[in-house]
């Protein structure tokens, strides 16, 4: 598979990948768990296909310590033990904050009211920021096929700084 565009080539892409990437690295110096930002950004893009970004957070979080049980249950986090529950607030979150379309009320009151007993403000900001940012960016490598296979983890980290 080969994608639509060269997202890495042009330049007005370079231009707004270096300003997503500042984005990014807001979100990941924040006080949000490290693997609470893994996960959710892994299930974010299993909800939308994306293919490269499940490449890239899967690799990420392992390389960051996440163990393969973990990472193999986010899809069915609801069903699995492994994860706590204030990981179990922050995927509710993601899910609900990914399908809006399918949830005309958005982010019910009851999974707000438990991201709220588990995160501070700073934390849910972040963690809000992250579930918009991961939905931006599937929605890029999906509509130019981005494939995945080839992602390398830390591979971006360079533009990040």
């Amino acid at each position: 598979m080969e994608p639509r565009i060269d997202m890495f080539g042009n330049e007005i892409a370079t231009r707004f990948s270096k300003r997503f990437a500042n984005s990014a690295q807001v979100i990941h110096r924040s006080p949000l768990p490290k693997a609470v930002q893994e996960l959710v950004s892994l299930r974010v893009s299993q909800i939308n296909g994306c293919g490269f970004c499940v490449d890239m957070h899967t690799k990420d979080a392992a390389a960051a310590g996440e163990t393969q049980i973990r990472i193999n249950l986010v899809a069915a986090w609801r069903e699995a033990t492994v994860f706590t529950e204030d990981e179990r607030a922050a995927l509710a979150l993601a899910e609900e904050g990914t399908r809006l379309a399918d949830a005309h009320g958005g982010v019910s009151d009851e999974t707000w009211s438990q991201v709220r007993k588990h995160y501070d403000d700073d934390q849910l900001v972040a963690l809000v920021s992250l579930v918009a940012l991961v939905n931006a960016a599937n929605r890029l490598n999906v509509i130019v096929r981005n494939p995945a296979g080839s992602y390398e983890a830390g591979m971006f980290a360079a533009m990040l700084d």
